[in-house]
């Protein structure tokens, strides 16, 4: 296989899925990949603040906030940040419904509501064991992402009172709001524009649903064995879990390390 990039989703694919740790398998592979030559990208629901750890593996480039915020070092491939007007009017609403609501700059934040169940829904997602800050200053700033803590009954009132953005559900009490359309598949055909390489000459890790359009994009999906069917479904290969040296697995059946 002609491979030149590969894209790793973070959490349950390059972090073990059970204690949040990389396993050293894994640190390997990397790094056997970045001395051949072959690029390696992060593509994750996470701020870029949360993934300074993934540096040290040797990545240099960052697909965040799902596709909203893109880096290549200091350099900004892609960015679509919501407007001002927007941010400020969900905010003023979930304040007033208590709702949680966390947003994506380079940074993670969130409006200050504290909610038993927000809590449980960032451990799943992102790792957290606390609750980010409140940034006193988020009106003024670049916002890339919202993502609303809410069950999908309570989603209705924000759709019906938002009828112009979008909300995507990813998880039981997480859902995004958007204002155009953001997806980790726009941020990898940005990539791949921005190196000049086709899509048979990239490879994709992933474990979750959010992952399907990214595989649509890439030559070649590798699902994890931790992954869910859906995304299993549409990969060119399962390999492993996360728990069970996956990536490593799958490299090294595709003679890539």
């Amino acid at each position: 296989m002609d491979c030149k990039i590969v894209f790793f989703d973070v959490d349950g694919t390059l972090i073990n899925y059970e204690d949040g740790c990389i396993e050293s398998t894994t640190k390997n592979a990397l790094h056997i990949l970045k001395n051949k030559g072959i690029r390696l990208v992060a593509a994750t629901g996470r701020p870029l603040s949360m993934c300074h750890s993934l540096q040290e593996l040797g990545i240099e480039t960052f697909i965040t906030a799902n596709g909203a915020y893109v880096q290549h070092k200091d350099n900004t491939i892609y960015a679509s940040p919501i407007a001002q007007e927007i941010v400020q009017s969900v905010k003023a609403y979930a304040d007033d419904n208590h709702h949680s609501l966390s947003f994506f700059t380079d940074q993670l934040s969130m409006n200050g509501v504290h909610q038993p169940k927000t809590l449980q829904a960032m451990k799943e997602t992102l790792s957290l064991v606390e609750y980010p800050p409140i940034d006193d200053n988020i009106l003024n700033k670049q916002v890339y992402l919202m993502c609303l803590y809410v069950n999908s009954q309570d989603e209705q009132k924000y759709m019906k009172q938002f009828p112009h953005l979008k909300f995507e559900r990813w998880h039981p009490m997480i859902t995004n709001v958007l204002q155009v359309e953001v997806s980790k598949s726009i941020a990898v055909q940005a990539v791949l524009q921005y190196f000049k390489l086709r899509p048979e000459e990239a490879l994709a890790f992933g474990d979750g649903e959010n992952d399907i359009e990214m595989f649509k994009k890439v030559g070649y999906g590798i699902a994890m064995g931790n992954g869910s069917m859906a995304l299993q479904n549409i990969a060119d290969m399962i390999t492993m879990k996360s728990t069970e040296d996956g990536i490593d697995y799958a490299l090294r059946k595709l003679q890539l390390i």
